[in-house]
């Protein structure tokens, strides 16, 4: 997993090359904020495997000059969001917390979601996670681990490509049509492994799949011996705004078993849920 999640991050670099893009696009706009922009983008450079990045790396990696970049973190430390140790890395800290808190706090699902998939866990002895989808990557909101230790954690916060993933797919498998044709004509697919789908063709016929069949599973695409399943978390209005899953180690768990025994309780758990989504 650690490999898989560097090889996303790999690549989410390359598409946050397009940042200062991004920003500079929006430039004939007088009430877009430039420098604010900037700031988001710095803090956004920031993950799980880069954890530690100076001024270069984060220029680097954002497009954003190095100047610009600068006086990002001289003021995102000045307001303690990054620190610098040792004078040259910059890390996030702690108070970072409190930019996402105020979503997580006022999100009935985040908020509900816990009690559920610790009942989740605790029934199938394994890890389950809830994602929503958040651009072309999905983005944990919440998860109740077991002691089972896979290469990487993963928490609430993290991200992965929504296109190797079971959460991803189930997600994107609800998006509208043309929405998800503009997904499947701009995304970037990476071979994590020999499972993994790489082809545009191969990826719709794999999500009109998930979308009749109510599920999606994941067999060890993103890693070699990792095994998911996902469901829907529907609205009132059937739409679907998050996922549910499950993740096992291959050696231990077949996919009959997980479509037999663990699909039951997660699509119990998402109808669970379901009624907390307006």
């Amino acid at each position: 997993m650690a490999e898989a999640l560097q090889n996303a991050d790999d690549s989410a670099t390359e598409s946050q090359g397009s940042t200062a893009d991004d920003i500079a696009s929006q430039s004939g706009d007088p009430n877009f904020m430039t420098s604010l922009a900037r700031g988001l983008a710095v803090i956004q450079a920031f993950s799980q495997q880069r954890r530690l990045m100076s001024i270069s790396q984060i220029s680097q990696k954002t497009g954003i000059p190095r100047a610009a970049v600068r006086r990002c973190l001289y003021t995102l430390a000045k307001l303690g969001f990054v620190a610098a140790e040792d004078g040259r890395n910059f890390a996030l800290r702690p108070r970072i917390l409190s930019l996402g808190h105020a979503y997580l706090a006022s999100t009935p699902l985040a908020k509900a979601a816990q009690p559920v998939l610790r009942h989740v866990s605790n029934a199938l002895n394994e890890s389950s996670s809830i994602a929503i989808l958040d651009g072309d990557e999905i983005l944990y909101i919440a998860r109740a681990s077991t002691s089972r230790i896979m290469t990487i954690d993963l928490d609430i916060g993290s991200r992965l490509p929504a296109s190797s993933t079971s959460m991803g797919r189930v997600l994107l498998s609800g998006l509208p049509a043309e929405e998800l044709s503009a997904y499947l004509d701009r995304v970037k697919l990476v071979q994590y492994t020999p499972n993994t789908l790489i082809t545009r063709e191969k990826l719709a016929a794999e999500l009109t799949k998930v979308k009749s069949q109510g599920y999606s599973v994941i067999d060890q695409e993103l890693e070699i011996g990792l095994r998911s399943i996902a469901v829907p978390i529907l609205s009132q209005s059937g739409k679907v705004v998050a996922a549910i899953n499950v993740g096992v180690q291959a050696a231990r768990v077949s996919v009959a078993e997980m479509e037999t025994r663990f699909l039951p309780v997660l699509r119990e758990a998402a109808e669970e849920l379901s009624l907390l989504i307006a």
